[in-house]
């Protein structure tokens, strides 16, 4: 039985929001020394300005912060597993990474060229375009890897 892209976003969602969060506290560490300031900054879309300002770990910004980019990798995940779905069924590993790599990179100019600044992430209040060059790549990552994880029961072929 064939899981759907909602099911199999689930899982590429879960894998994605966690490699570039993952990402995110490394960069957040190394530029700010904290890793929880770029995951509070999400949270501006509930508690506005003041959680780009935010650095410890705190249940009012970080969770928030968390869950909503959480939300929005499960988004993309769908996006990539809906259209990418033919490319993704071919269990090959170079497919996947570029259609990964290409999802990613559709979601970094939706969120930066097309979304208005109230509406962006946050996290790019807190790190620098080349530390954001490595969250999205997380993110990549992630996509590939939950395909990959989700089309287990079919090997991939290298």
């Amino acid at each position: 039985m064939q899981n759907s892209a909602l099911q199999r976003a689930l899982v590429s969602g879960t894998a994605s929001s966690i490699l570039s969060t993952v990402a995110l506290a490394a960069m957040g560490k190394k530029e700010t020394g904290s890793a929880f300031a770029p995951t509070n900054a999400v949270s501006h879309y509930v508690h506005g300005d003041k959680a780009a300002h935010r650095d410890g770990l705190s249940l009012r910004y970080t969770i928030p912060g968390y869950l909503i980019h959480h939300a929005s990798a499960t988004f993309w995940s769908f996006v990539f597993e809906r259209f990418a779905g033919g490319v993704l069924d071919k269990k090959s590993p170079v497919g996947t990474l570029t259609a990964a790599a290409a999802t990613s990179a559709l979601a970094a100019f939706t969120d930066y060229k097309i979304t208005p600044r109230p509406l962006q992430p946050g996290y790019e209040k807190r790190l620098s375009k080349s530390s954001l060059a490595v969250v999205y790549g997380g993110f990549a990552l992630g996509l590939a890897a939950g395909a990959m994880l989700s089309r287990r029961s079919a090997a991939y072929k290298v």
